[in-house]
């Protein structure tokens, strides 16, 4: 990966219904401009995804999407309203934050939710976008959300099993978890984000990378698992399918998809579907990677941003 370097610009930028996200930029203040759209929904963006570009050609764009991070309010606070908090805001938050750095078109990078984001902001705005590169697609489709929540529990039946116990085996798992990190009470919120992260951490098991979700702790888990829940629970606030059916609106701009076939979390058929569905778009499979990538899967990465860095 690139040398890590500092910010030389951040700050909070008012989008609105008494929200505020955090953004900084790094690299080049003359450099490619390029987005980096973090997943979850909710885990906020993370320094070292700076190293990914190179920064002597790109001016690096962090922010955390509303809700969490260094954005303010804070989801894990009960008085956040998630009712201003959905795809459409998110989309149109990150158009805010292009005209505030008065960047003319810039390149997205994400993966997992922050694909979906990425889709959506990119089939709104496409004359805004000059290259996608997104490693591990989903497009949070309801049938997505339902494979990860519901049918890979055959992989996984007793860890399922607990994850079923701690939502009272609702019939709608995702809602009553969603309904749970609103409750009132402190504690009925921990147990719930707790019970989540742990079934998180189950799907991922088998790719030898400890127990990412479970390590979240205090108020960064309770507002991730409030943030993915409520989104979870509602689609996405999107069309079923309404992202792969789009993407002709992509048309032109330069894809690279990455997506591990061991992925149980989120199966290649999403990634395959939509490389069909988008002409101008290069999917890569890595045969031994899961949800979280690896060696290869971070190779490819580098592969594609630096080719995109020269134009």
């Amino acid at each position: 990966m690139h040398p890590i370097t500092a910010p030389y610009d951040q700050g909070l930028l008012d989008v609105g219904d008494g929200n505020r996200i955090h953004w900084e930029v790094s690299g080049n203040p003359e450099g490619r401009p390029a987005l980096v759209v973090h997943g979850g929904p909710g885990s906020g963006s993370s320094p070292r995804a700076r190293r990914w570009f190179d920064p002597e050609a790109y001016r690096i764009v962090l922010f955390d999407q509303r809700g969490c991070g260094r954005s303010t309010p804070h989801a894990s606070d009960p008085a956040a309203d998630m009712a201003v908090n959905t795809t459409a805001h998110l989309v149109a938050d990150m158009e805010r934050l292009r005209e505030h750095l008065g960047i003319e078109q810039w390149l997205l990078y994400g993966g997992s939710w922050g694909s979906t984001l990425i889709l959506a902001y990119a089939e709104a705005h496409p004359e805004r976008v000059s290259e996608i590169v997104i490693a591990a697609v989903t497009t949070t489709r309801r049938s997505e959300t339902a494979w990860l929540y519901e049918g890979v529990g055959r992989f996984f039946p007793e860890a399922h099993e607990r994850f079923r116990a701690g939502a009272d085996h609702a019939a709608d798992l995702v809602g009553a978890y969603a309904a749970r990190m609103n409750h009132p009470d402190r504690a009925v919120r921990e147990k719930a984000a707790a019970d989540w992260c742990a079934w998180e951490d189950a799907v991922l098991s088998m790719e030898g990378m400890g127990t990412p979700y479970t390590d979240r702790v205090d108020d960064t888990r309770l507002g991730f698992v409030r943030i993915c829940a409520h989104y979870f629970a509602h689609g996405a606030f999107l069309e079923e399918g309404a992202l792969i059916r789009d993407a002709h609106r992509l048309a032109g701009i330069p894809g690279v998809l990455i997506h591990g076939r061991l992925d149980m979390g989120g199966p290649l058929t999403t990634a395959w579907e939509l490389a069909r569905a988008w002409p101008d778009a290069e999917l890569h499979v890595v045969e031994k990677a899961g949800h979280l990538g690896g060696e290869e899967t971070g190779r490819l990465v580098l592969t594609a941003l630096d080719r995109f860095a020269k134009g």
